[in-house]
């Protein structure tokens, strides 16, 4: 007798039925990813034609035909010259949006000017198009403001970068007799011979706990915008005062004994030059945490 699936019993046929289930369900899973797979790589594709497209190029750009070639080229060269005068343009009303109290007589620069128009039409992002503008605003009001090796080196860099030095001006003070920013990060002192009886104090502050990293640092210093390796100041004497202003807040350091140096790192001449320009804001923990590493030799007021 051939035995066929209705002489067999339930609970076999219900077992036989999750078999056949679970045999179908892997198949099934390939094609789900394929189709995942294969909406990711059309997107992909969109933005890939989509960026490319803004510079007047596409896949099948290029004819054949002498006159069609010819075409797509100047419609490119039209393209590109179009996004250049429009980014020109952008960097021209922001300009004339920036509000300066005093200004001087001075004529701008000829070759400044046309040195800086060349470049500032290759600048495509919004944020980095206000730095500009704001550059720009600057310099009619108080020529010689910024020179042409600041701009060069700023049109290397990108939004990402711009963040990364906000992030350094946060933390950045300076002197009131002194124009270079800089950013305390601690104190040296010099050793006396009972140091070694006393209970180790922290000398500095971590900085990437307040925001800016090791690898920030690291950014910072390939631009050149701060300089390599941390800095001493000269040696304070007992009673010896001197006050840093950090965004809005002034900080006066009264030293409590002789033999300590304050370590910074400092802006370079660049640096201190796009310092001026952004736009800033007060990192409280930062210093809080300054003012607890310095307050172990300095009184804080």
């Amino acid at each position: 007798m051939k035995i066929t699936p209705q002489h067999l019993p339930p609970e076999i046929k219900k077992a036989q039925n999750t078999e056949v289930s679970s045999a179908k369900a892997p198949n099934d899973q390939p094609a789900a990813e394929k189709v995942a797979s294969s909406i990711k790589a059309d997107v992909s594709r969109q933005r890939m034609l989509s960026w490319f497209a803004r510079v007047g190029i596409s896949p099948s750009m290029m004819s054949p035909d002498p006159k069609k070639q010819k075409h797509a080229l100047e419609r490119r060269k039209q393209i590109l010259e179009t996004q250049k005068a429009s980014n020109l343009q952008s960097v021209l009303n922001i300009a004339l949006n920036v509000s300066i109290n005093e200004q001087t007589s001075d004529n701008l620069d000829a070759d400044w000017f046309f040195a800086f128009s060349t470049m500032a039409e290759e600048i495509y992002s919004q944020p980095m198009q206000e730095l500009w503008g704001k550059i720009f605003a600057v310099e009619v009001a108080h020529p010689g403001s910024f020179s042409l090796r600041t701009l060069q080196l700023l049109k290397t860099l990108t939004h990402r970068d711009a963040k990364v030095f906000n992030k350094a001006v946060n933390v950045a003070s300076r002197k009131s007799s002194d124009t270079v920013p800089r950013i305390l990060v601690g104190y040296h002192k010099r050793k006396g011979l009972l140091s070694f009886l006393r209970k180790p104090i922290p000398e500095q502050l971590n900085l990437a706990s307040v925001g800016l990293s090791y690898p920030d640092l690291l950014s910072l210093q390939e631009m050149k915008l701060i300089y390599a390796s941390e800095i001493e100041s000269g040696e304070y004497v007992e009673g010896q005062r001197v006050t840093w202003r950090c965004v809005n807040e002034n900080i006066t350091l009264t030293c409590k004994t002789s033999g300590v140096a304050l370590v910074y790192y400092k802006f370079t001449s660049v640096g201190s030059e796009l310092y001026k320009l952004v736009t800033k804001s007060s990192n409280e923990k930062y210093l809080q945490e300054l003012k607890k590493v310095l307050g172990e030799v300095f009184n804080i007021s």
